[in-house]
């Protein structure tokens, strides 16, 4: 399973139990009782302390993974975690009436799409990394969905939230056009 590389006291690539992917797997397991709080309470603490944590995890997680080794599962898992927890979050505050479904359908496509084409190159063996603007479209998500669960915030800043969720919007697409023009040069790339 968790395979730790001698050399380097790390974990080598092909690991799967290793301290960054039990993080991830927080993650997972703590989304639904986020959606469930969400949903039942809207914009409340414990749905705050919920999401804090699972952001933070996401931070250490990433950390974490970078000082002891990075791997295949994790390079999957982590950004698989994040559109569970964003698209899950997302979907109960529509629900809740908090955000237009317009906005979060646009970036639940965008993930969708994204996800499949990450699948499809991963079983040609090329993996893209992540740029920079993709992690600030994560944060854009993030605080979008920070904004809106906020209590003081809620009531009188939803506006903020909504505005910030459609800059996340802009740049999911932005993001996942650079992501497919990539995954394209490094497919060429390495089929050459």
């Amino acid at each position: 399973m968790g395979v730790r590389s001698v050399a380097t006291g790390g974990f080598g690539p092909s690991a799967l139990a290793t301290p960054a992917n039990a993080l991830t797997a927080a993650r997972f397991l703590l989304t639904p009782p986020f959606i469930a709080v969400i949903l039942v309470k809207g914009p409340s603490w414990p749905a705050v302390a919920i999401g804090s944590f699972l952001a933070a995890s996401d931070i250490v997680d990433g950390w974490v993974a970078r000082r002891q080794g990075t791997t295949r599962s994790g390079a999957f898992l982590d950004p698989l975690a994040d559109k569970f927890v964003i698209l899950g979050s997302l979907g109960a505050l529509v629900a809740k009436g908090e955000f237009w479904w317009l906005p979060a359908v646009l970036v639940a496509a965008r993930e969708v799409v994204i996800s499949a084409y990450r699948t499809r190159l991963g079983r040609r063996g090329v993996s893209v990394p992540a740029s920079g603007l993709a992690k600030i479209k994560t944060l854009a998500q993030d605080t979008a969905v920070g904004f809106a669960i906020l209590p003081p915030l809620a009531p009188h800043h939803l506006g903020a939230a909504r505005a910030v969720l459609w800059v996340a919007v802009v740049l999911s697409w932005w993001t996942g056009a650079q992501y497919l023009l990539e995954g394209e040069r490094m497919g060429h790339k390495g089929a050459a």
